[in-house]
């Protein structure tokens, strides 16, 4: 592992954990909210995206270097395209369930398709590579999730104690969203430790091998 590569890792494993916060405190939030309406899943979403971008754009694009320099302007077109769909999605709160499928697919579509191609670009030259196709493809799924939800979604449900319920378009997409949040959120801390604990192999074996190296040079 060269020089190079080991400061790219040291750097960018916190960036990672980081952009895990956003998503895991969206999840938590629309887990244990029993309001799944347009209004709170676009105010949600809104936080998220522009916590998320501005972490992608300032703090992510920083930290690429060396051999990543060149994915530093796609890091920060990703996260301006996230913070102005947050913004959007904050400004028009009141707008209903199709603002709330038409601004999150839309931007799942831009960026996760950002993303994925510069995890497919830099593969096997960038660490992390893997992990960027991998949320790419995660977010384009949500996109093409939300475009399957029909709008005037209403299905009549009864439960185990005969409780009658509409299952809604909004509460499908706002479900939907905690889902990805959370799924994208824990995969985002695996890959950071997983980067972080690949920064202290290398010299962690360089030191155990030293003795050998000199035992063997007696």
């Amino acid at each position: 592992m060269s020089q190079d590569e080991l400061t790219f890792r040291a750097a960018y494993w916190p960036v990672l954990l980081l952009r895990a916060l956003p998503a895991l405190a969206l999840a938590a939030f629309i887990t244990f909210s029993s309001d799944h309406s347009p209004a709170l899943g676009l105010v949600a979403f809104g936080i998220f995206a522009i916590l998320s971008g501005l972490i992608t754009a300032g703090l992510g694009a920083r930290a690429l270097r060396g051999p990543a320099a060149r994915l530093r302007t796609n890091a920060i077109a990703q996260g301006a395209l996230t913070v102005v769909a947050g913004v959007a999605a904050l400004l028009a709160r009141d707008g209903g369930v199709l603002v709330l499928l038409y601004v999150v697919s839309v931007w799942a579509v831009v960026t996760g398709f950002l993303e994925l191609v510069a995890g497919l670009r830099s593969r096997g030259r960038v660490p992390g590579a893997t992990d960027a196709i991998t949320i790419g493809a995660l977010t384009v799924v949500l996109a093409v999730a939300f475009l399957l939800v029909p709008p005037d979604l209403v299905v009549p449900y009864g439960g185990v104690e005969q409780r009658e319920g509409q299952l809604t378009a909004p509460v499908v997409a706002v479900g939907l969203l905690g889902a990805y949040a959370a799924i994208v959120g824990v995969f985002l801390v695996i890959a950071a430790l997983s980067m972080k604990w690949g920064t202290s192999t290398p010299a962690a074996t360089s030191a155990a091998d030293a003795p050998r190296t000199i035992e063997s040079a007696s």
